[in-house]
C-alpha cells in the first residue's frame, strides 16, 4: 500500500496544541511550529477505519480492553523486542507522564531524591519538583558529538543523595541515544546494588535508526524487572497522543498494587474507548504504515543534515540513534539564550523547543521535530538560513 506523507494537512482550527496555541504561549500567530512531539501525518488507515466504525456505533460509554487488546500489545513486544509480558503486569493509563507521576507518589515520599540525566524530557523535572521530591542530576556528557553516561558520577550521586528512584529515558529524548546493552546493564547493576527503583520511559522505542537496537530495560534481568516500571504507548509510534492510551508494565505485584492505589487516589480508572480501539488496531494492523513513515522520517533527517552542513554550517546536528526529534547544537553562534530565542522566533519565524527547557545542560541547543512533510521541513530550514544571513 502506498502512503502519502508529502501532502501538508492543515491542522489549524483543530484545537491542535502545536498549531492553535501560539498566541497563548507567547509566540507570533503565523509562526511555523516544529516543537511538540506529534507528527503532521494522518495515522494508519486501519486505525482510522476502526475509529470510524466506533464513531458510527455512536455510544461512548465506560469501556475496558479485553484479552484481544492484551494479545495485540503483548504480540507487538514479543515480535519487535523479544519481550514476553504477562497480562497481570499491564496497567493502562492516559499517558506516560501521568504514569511517572503516579510512580513517584507510589514509591517515594516528599523530600526523597530522584535522579535523572539532563538534558532530558522536561516533564521529568516537572513531576519531580511538583511532587516535592528532590531532583538529582547526573548530566550526560557530550563526547565527540555523542552523549555518554558518566557512570562514576551516576553512582556517586546515587550514593551521596540516597536516591530512591531513577527516571530512565530510553531511547533518550532529546539526545537521540539508543542505549547499548552494556550501558543498560551497568545502570541496572548500580540500581540493584543501591536499591533504586527504575521508571523506564520507552515511548520512543519504535523509532530506532540504522544499526541501533532498542532493548527493553526490564527484559535484561529478572532483578531489573522486579524494581522497574516500564512505560510504553502507541501514541508516538502511530500519532495517537490525543487519544490518551499508554501501557505500563509492572511485574512486581507489590509495586503494581501500590501504583494502582495511586491511580485510584487520583480518581482515575478506565481509559477511553477510542484509545483502546486505536491502540489495538495499531498493534494488529499498523506495521506497514509504520515502516513507511519511518523511511520517510529518516529521509527527512538525511535532508536536514545535508541542508545544514551545506547552508548553515555554524549549526551542528547531533546524529540521532532514535526518535524523530533532532538535537541541534547552536553554541558556535555565540548567542545568549535570549538572543537565540529572538533569532529563531522573531527572525526565522520558527517554534522549536529551546534546549534550556531540558535543563541547564541543554543550553545552547534546540530540539526540532522532523515528523512532517518534506516541504514543511524545507521551508523551516530556509527561514532559519535567511535569518542567520
Amino acid at each position: 500500500m502506498g502512503f502519502d506523507f508529502d501532502t501538508v494537512v492543515n491542522r489549524k482550527g483543530t484545537n491542535s496544541l502545536k498549531y492553535d496555541f501560539s498566541k497563548e504561549r507567547g509566540k507570533p500567530e503565523d509562526i511555523l511550529p516544529l516543537w511538540v512531539a506529534d507528527m503532521d501525518f494522518p495515522t494508519a488507515p486501519p486505525i482510522l477505519e476502526r475509529l470510524e466504525k466506533t464513531v458510527r456505533h455512536g455510544i461512548f460509554g465506560y469501556s475496558e480492553g479485553k484479552e484481544d487488546y492484551f494479545q495485540a500489545v503483548s504480540g507487538w513486544y514479543r515480535e519487535h523486542f523479544q519481550w514476553e509480558v504477562e497480562r497481570k503486569w499491564l496497567v493502562k493509563t492516559p499517558g506516560v507522564v501521568f504514569a511517572i507521576a503516579a510512580a513517584i507518589r507510589a514509591f517515594t515520599k516528599e523530600g526523597d531524591s530522584i535522579l535523572l540525566q539532563q538534558p532530558v524530557y522536561y516533564p521529568f523535572r516537572e513531576v519531580i519538583v511538583d511532587n516535592n521530591r528532590y531532583l538529582v542530576n547526573s548530566p550526560l556528557q557530550m563526547v565527540n558529538g555523542h552523549y555518554e553516561i558518566d557512570f562514576e558520577d551516576f553512582e556517586q550521586k546515587i550514593k551521596e543523595n540516597q536516591v530512591k528512584m531513577f527516571l530512565l529515558c530510553s531511547p533518550h529524548n532529546p539526545g537521540g541515544r539508543v542505549w547499548k546493552e552494556w550501558e543498560l546493564r551497568k545502570i541496572g547493576d548500580i540500581c540493584v546494588e543501591n536499591d533504586v527503583i527504575v521508571v523506564s520511559d520507552e515511548i520512543h522505542s519504535d523509532f530506532v535508526w540504522e544499526n541501533n537496537k532498542h532493548l527493553i530495560f526490564s527484559s535484561l534481568s529478572p532483578e531489573y524487572a522486579r524494581r522497574t516500571i516500564t512505560c510504553t504507548s502507541p501514541s508516538k509510534t502511530f500519532n495517537l497522543a490525543g487519544l490518551q492510551i499508554s501501557n505500563i508494565f509492572i511485574p512486581n505485584q507489590q509495586m503494581r498494587r501500590a501504583f494502582r492505589q495511586q491511580m485510584a487516589a487520583a480518581g482515575y480508572s478506565q481509559v477511553g474507548i477510542m484509545g483502546i480501539v486505536a491502540g489495538q488496531a495499531a498493534y494488529e494492523e499498523g506495521e506497514e504504515w509504520l515502516l513507511a513513515v519511518k523511511k520517510y522520517i529518516w529521509d527527512n533527517y538525511l535532508f536536514l543534515k545535508e541542508y545544514i552542513e551545506k547552508n548553515i554550517p555554524q549549526i551542528h546536528v547531533i546524529v540521532p540513534e532514535g526518535t524523530y526529534l533532532v538535537w541541534l547544537d547552536f553554541r558556535d553562534l555565540g548567542l545568549t539564550e535570549n538572543e537565540r530565542e529572538h533569532l529563531i522566533v522573531n527572525q526565522a519565524g520558527l517554534w522549536l523547543d529551546s534546549g534550556a527547557m531540558f535543563g541547564d545542560d541543554g543550553e545552547g541547543f534546540e530540539r526540532i521535530n522532523i515528523a512532517c512533510p518534506r516541504k514543511t521541513l524545507e521551508k523551516a530550514l530556509e527561514q532559519l538560513r535567511k535569518a542567520l544571513q
